[in-house]
């Protein structure tokens, strides 16, 4: 469905309620189109799922942040 953004501000509700039934609704300004509202892929999937999903594949050396003597002009 295609709708101007002018009518799109009147049909918000109306909208939000037909993507979430899984219509894609692109918005347009002056006829083009310049953005879509679209149904989640998973609208159980909490944002920001992905913190924590390496947990335990990445190790940190016990050294990792000391310098080298490389170092020692900029370390004074």
């Amino acid at each position: 469905m295609n709708i101007s953004i002018a009518e799109a501000k009147a049909k918000f509700s109306e909208l939000i309620t037909r993507a979430q039934s899984g219509e894609e609704i692109v918005l347009t300004r002056h006829g083009k189109a310049v953005a879509t509202i679209s149904p989640l892929s998973d609208p159980h999937k909490k944002p920001g799922s992905l913190i924590g999903a390496m947990k335990g594949q990445i190790e940190i050396s016990d050294d990792f942040d000391k310098l080298g003597p490389e170092w020692d002009e900029y370390v004074k």
